[in-house]
């Protein structure tokens, strides 16, 4: 038996990371679904995602240069809430089994 989140009457808020610049502009052509993957979208080397999660060292490196790119662009990762997530967010309130 295969269960949806809509029978289980679970509500779903989505959300999106991406690029806030030195000028508090939002980079929309950087939107990823977690920060570990904007991340990965602005660096010049690949860094594989398995290995993000698995090894405390690759991950060291991976965040050191993270940190140099963003300090040197005056960037920095923020969420972006999904356009409608009130309306989601108010229906899932009032629904008792949500």
């Amino acid at each position: 038996m295969t269960l949806s989140v809509a029978r289980l009457g679970a509500c779903v808020m989505t959300a999106a990371w991406t690029i806030k610049d030195s000028n508090g502009q939002l980079l929309s052509h950087l939107v990823a679904g977690s920060p570990l993957d904007v991340g990965r979208r602005i660096l010049p080397t690949r860094y594989d995602a398995f290995r993000l999660q698995v090894s405390a060292s690759y991950r060291q490196l991976f965040d050191r240069a993270l940190r140099q790119v963003l300090d040197r662009q005056g960037w920095q990762i923020v969420r972006v809430r999904a356009a409608g997530k009130d309306r989601r967010a108010a229906s899932c309130a009032s629904d008792p089994s949500g």
